[in-house]
């Protein structure tokens, strides 16, 4: 690829310009119901054929995804055949991994799409890019799969979703919790009415760091959108036309601590409890089952205030936070997240008669004590828990070969990405939100 500034100048216009017509193209999504693309044919495969993934984003957790599929390759019958991101040094380090050409290397990601040969596209930007690329990558007859949150909103949620359902192209949403069987049997127990009427059900996600969440990203100094070479990132199309203008290295590289690109614990951490809790509840994934009613939020920037290499505010989003989620079903869910105290809530699901505890070997199943005579207190067996992500990869890609639904399909990531954008806004604006799945309004 060509460092000069002459080709500079032209990359940034090109990706400019995308980064406009996507954003337009979920605008259209979330309006009109439809998209502004007609459908592209996707390559039909065979039960035994090698299905080609192209990679949009691919910096730590996005590189993460391309070692991971590259050693497994030859289990999986996978190549890793396309990457892209608006920073050209992680192009070119994902490039020469893979052992790709510069015709498969690109800095706009509507170019990978237009690789016919690809089927699957594997999302790992920031996350106010998430929806933009999906819907593109679905409409160009690609599967995706896409990096939690799935996007940022409760519009972008369902434009991806009737995106999904309009070009039958599978989501998997990357919390690869749901591919650990544990969830699976204690929603297999919740289902056989085992434990009662389910009544909560409780998790958290809990770390501490003297330095601050997300400091530890490193922050590459000779980078940026004045840089040449290698270095160069296409600072305008990261943010999308939103303020600030002038260039942040901490904006881009610790995205997370600021609204305008993620949202901190509710995003990151959340996710990892959110979708395997709601399996585990066996909450409905069709209809207007399964959808919140009513999503709470506290909590507050208490430690993390300030940056302690730059003396400086350090983040948006509060270092501790709580979300409580009540369902039409007649249950709640109650979420714990932190990066300034590691100490979580036992993750548990309450049913009336009995309460489910999870560990050691098994789901443990608890009567309570007026209901000890009719319930039996016992132990249901997993075998293969952990949250892999190999095997969160192995469920999407058996999915696309034979027409499965994915552990994190679109039904679970709507619903769940409806509670975490609720929670996003409950707590922004210090309100209950409330939500009609029938409508797809919410107020608060």
């Amino acid at each position: 690829m060509n460092s000069d500034n002459a080709q500079g100048a032209t990359r940034r216009e090109l990706i400019k310009s995308a980064a406009a017509a996507t954003v337009a193209t979920v605008a259209g999504a979330t309006v009109a119901k439809s998209s502004a693309f007609a459908v592209a044919p996707s390559r039909v495969l065979g039960a035994n054929e090698r299905i080609n993934i192209g990679f949009v984003g691919v910096g730590g957790q996005g590189m993460t995804h391309v070692r991971l599929l590259k050693e497994n390759a030859e289990d999986n019958n996978t190549a890793n055949v396309a990457v892209c991101d608006i920073y050209r040094r992680r192009v070119k380090n994902a490039q020469g991994f893979c052992g790709l050409t510069d015709k498969a290397a690109f800095e706009d990601f509507r170019k990978l799409l237009e690789m016919k040969d690809i089927d699957a596209v594997w999302i790992a930007t920031s996350d106010n890019w998430h929806a933009p690329i999906a819907i593109a990558a679905m409409e160009a007859g690609k599967h995706v799969y896409i990096e939690k949150p799935m996007c940022r909103s409760v519009e972008e949620a369902y434009a991806i979703y009737d995106t999904a359902k309009k070009t039958k192209k599978l989501v998997q949403v990357g919390s690869q919790g749901c591919s650990d069987p544990k969830w699976h049997v204690a929603g297999k127990v919740v289902k056989e009415g085992r434990i009662g009427h389910l009544v909560q059900a409780q998790g958290s996600y809990c770390r501490n760091g003297k330095a601050g969440e997300w400091n530890y990203y490193t922050i590459d100094k000779d980078a940026g959108p004045n840089a040449t070479g290698d270095g160069y990132i296409n600072w305008d199309v990261f943010r999308m036309g939103k303020e600030p203008r002038a260039w942040d290295p901490d904006r881009y590289f610790r995205w997370r601590k600021y609204w305008a690109y993620g949202n901190g614990i509710m995003g990151d951490l959340f996710p990892h409890r959110l979708h395997p809790l709601a399996i585990a509840m066996a909450l409905p994934q069709s209809g207007m089952g399964g959808f919140p009613s009513r999503v709470s939020s506290m909590g507050g920037l208490y430690v993390q205030k300030i940056n302690p290499e730059t003396k400086k505010v350090d983040r948006e989003v509060p270092d501790f936070t709580t979300i409580q989620v009540d369902f039409a079903e007649g249950c709640t869910m109650m979420l714990l997240g932190s990066t300034i105290n590691e100490q979580g809530w036992q993750d548990m699901i309450r049913g009336n008669k009995a309460t489910l505890y999870f560990g050691g070997s098994g789901v443990q199943i608890r009567p309570e004590r007026v209901w000890a005579e009719e319930v039996e207190f016992g132990e249901e067996p997993v075998e293969g828990a952990g949250e892999s992500i190999e095997q969160h990869h192995k469920n999407f890609l058996q999915c696309i070969r034979e027409g499965g639904v994915p552990n994190c399909n679109i039904e679970l990531a709507l619903r769940v990405q409806i509670m975490i954008s609720l929670g996003e806004m409950a707590y922004r604006r210090g309100k209950t939100m409330h939500f009609d799945p029938k409508t797809r309004k919410y107020w608060g």
